[in-house]
């Protein structure tokens, strides 16, 4: 009888947080950094394949009620390129001397972003709504804009809720869907699909866990397949965010 009453309070307990409704916002801790690393690799057939991976840390400045302040730095930068026959190999840790022609010249084109602090302004929703780079490196604006991997509905969500973001791009409009899988007392796991529209064309799938108290993205996957000059090009990108 007493396995019972438990298996009943477990199953009860389960039901009642599907049915839970959330009020999703982000909620950094001022003074706190958080480690960003993030894993890419894309491949266009015989064309060109690459992966990427990048350390990045969140120094969180000031919190206010809705909007938060932040200095971001790009920690680790490494890079493998194939392209045309050509293989190319780039790794921000490593000394001149460690690094081939092909490395050093990626040194030049990554040195100035290691080196650059964004200062960027976001809201409760996962929003940046200003971003400057000191010093001025063209792009890395670009690069704080689109950190943001979600964006929060206003309104409260469920097992179920679905809501939509759009990005633009370099010229392609990505428009994502994400769908509340699971509620737990912890963790927000959420699907996510989409479509690619503009330059290219294609279909966009992955998923993400959310930190149910803090509403940071503690990790996401996603795929992309898309259709550019004629070509298929498929893309893979992971991130995880943790706090140091």
């Amino acid at each position: 009888m007493k396995k019972l009453i438990i298996l009943f309070l477990i199953i009860s307990a389960n039901i009642s947080l599907a049915q839970d409704s959330v009020v999703l916002r982000l909620k950094y801790e001022k003074g706190a950094t958080y480690n960003v690393s993030m894993k890419m690799a894309q491949e266009m057939g015989t064309v060109m394949a690459m992966g990427m991976s990048i350390n990045m840390d969140i120094k969180v400045t000031d919190v206010q009620e809705e909007t938060y302040n932040s200095e971001m730095k790009f920690t680790k930068m490494t890079m493998d390129m194939l392209q045309a026959g050509q293989v190319m190999s780039y790794d921000s840790s490593k000394s001149d001397e460690e690094l081939d022609a092909g490395g050093k010249m990626m040194k030049a084109q990554m040195a100035p972003m290691l080196s650059a602090v964004i200062y960027a302004k976001g809201n409760n929703l996962g929003e940046i709504l200003e971003a400057t780079v000191t010093p001025n490196v063209m792009g890395m604006e670009d690069i704080a804009k689109q950190s943001s991997s979600v964006v929060y509905p206003k309104e409260a969500i469920k097992v179920g809720s679905t809501w939509t973001n759009s990005k633009d791009e370099k010229g392609m409009k990505l428009e994502y869907v994400y769908t509340v899988k699971s509620i737990s007392k912890d963790m927000i796991a959420l699907d996510l699909s989409g479509t690619v529209s503009g330059m290219g064309e294609g279909v966009i799938t992955g998923n993400m866990d959310i930190d149910r108290n803090s509403g940071i993205p503690k990790n996401s996957l996603i795929d992309m397949t898309l259709s550019l000059s004629g070509q298929e090009m498929k893309s893979k990108v992971t991130m995880g965010i943790n706090k140091i």
